[in-house]
């Protein structure tokens, strides 16, 4: 048994990033933030893999922040720093975010920053029985991973309100609903339905799908106008690469394409 609270597999170019602290239910501790932050660290930098899924352990996703852990460094009004080489996985910074895309399952509970994890991530898969909560105010702070800006990107300002100032939960049927997830599977399934998901992802063009990522984070954060002045340039250099003559042979063979992402 690894002493590791994220295990870190590669399989298929895909990187999959476990949580592993079951006993607790997954509650979110410095060590787990760090080890997280690493992983993304290694899709982002390794040319081998192409996307990333997040999943966890147990019967739980995350109870949520272990709060006694986090609260000095909330005090000091800081997050915990980061070892050499991390990302952080709530990609606060736009100008240091993990550029392969991420998928996300989830299952039982699905608390505070595990919501703000899934809320950086790009698709999401919750099992039936998924129950989040933006619970923050009942413990007499508020959300600083992200979800008071995501969530209402997301779900709309009213539904976005309706649960940040109530704390109420949300089951996997209303996130779906809203479109806070894209897949509801039974529990059972849920990891093999995003392993599935995240495994399509990788075996198409790498370089065409991280162009696609980077357009719509431009497209969010910076403005329509700011993503379509980078729509044509942004797509020169991929006309040059091997994987673009690989797509159009592939095309003519009628065969799948064998993508290397060069």
């Amino acid at each position: 048994m690894t002493g590791k609270k994220v295990i870190v597999e590669e399989k298929n170019h895909v990187l999959m990033m476990e949580l592993n602290r079951p006993e607790k239910r997954n509650a979110f501790d410095l060590d787990m933030y760090r080890e997280l932050s690493m992983a993304y660290g290694e899709l982002n930098r390794n040319p081998d893999l192409r996307c990333g899924l997040l999943f966890a352990r147990g019967d739980h996703f995350t109870a949520g922040l272990d709060l006694p852990e986090w609260a000095p460094w909330f005090t000091k009004g800081c997050f915990p720093d980061l070892p050499g080489g991390g990302i952080d996985p709530l990609g606060l910074d736009e100008a240091n975010r993990v550029l392969k895309p991420v998928v996300m399952a989830v299952q039982g509970v699905c608390f505070t920053i595990g919501i703000e994890l899934l809320l950086a991530t790009d698709i999401r898969v919750a099992a039936t029985d998924t129950r989040f909560g933006q619970i923050e105010i009942k413990r007499g702070i508020y959300p600083v991973g992200g979800a008071t800006i995501r969530l209402m990107q997301e779900v709309g300002w009213g539904n976005a309100m309706r649960y940040l100032l109530t704390a109420d939960e949300i089951s996997a049927g209303d996130a779906w609903r809203l479109g806070l997830v894209q897949e509801i599977t039974e529990p059972i399934t849920v990891f093999e339905k995003a392993l599935a998901i995240a495994q399509t992802i990788a075996k198409q063009s790498p370089l065409g799908v991280q162009a696609t990522l980077k357009s719509g984070r431009i497209a969010r954060s910076q403005g329509d106008r700011a993503a379509i002045e980078r729509l044509l340039p942004d797509l020169v250099p991929i006309m040059k690469s091997e994987d673009f003559k690989e797509g159009i042979q592939s095309f003519l063979e009628r065969r799948d394409a064998d993508f290397k992402g060069v």
